[in-house]
């Protein structure tokens, strides 16, 4: 099963996606938002190089874990991305994966002017890992 995980932003779209057996996270791409909602070529590449079985996506959520204010936003254009590409939709809390992203990042020894654009698909990839570990951990006990 390969999981295709998307950090929506106003401006960029993270991607990360799972390897075949479904047990590991990869970040791969920064697109514009753009790009990723209308189905742009750049886009549509990334679905058929990689063929996902599900569609995950990060679901801003406050540090109480209640959903935060752009969640609304994040669970239309998740819902418009999952339906256009005939996929199922799952969402996954992504509480503080952009500031563990910057962590990673800075480990890396990147400045704040690398990291830009780097953020948003570590950040995918760090949520999608969550979502994986849940999901193999879940059949495990079935």
């Amino acid at each position: 099963m390969v999981a295709l995980g998307l950090d929506i932003g106003e401006t960029r779209i993270g991607i990360a996606v799972s390897d075949r057996s479904g047990t590991m996270a990869m970040p791969l791409k920064v697109l514009p938002a753009q790009e990723v909602v209308s189905l742009a070529r750049s886009f549509r590449l990334l679905i058929e190089d990689h063929e996902p079985d599900v569609l995950v996506c990060g679901l801003p959520r406050t540090l109480a874990g209640e959903e935060g204010p752009q969640a609304d936003r994040v669970k239309h254009v998740g819902e418009g991305v999952a339906r256009s590409l005939g996929l199922p939709l799952e969402f996954v809390d992504e509480r503080l994966s952009s500031r563990e992203a910057k962590r990673i990042l800075r480990e890396q020894g990147l400045s704040e002017k690398q990291m830009r654009g780097k953020i948003d698909m570590v950040a995918a990839s760090l949520f999608l890992q969550a979502w994986l570990d849940a999901h193999n951990g879940k059949d495990a006990c079935e």
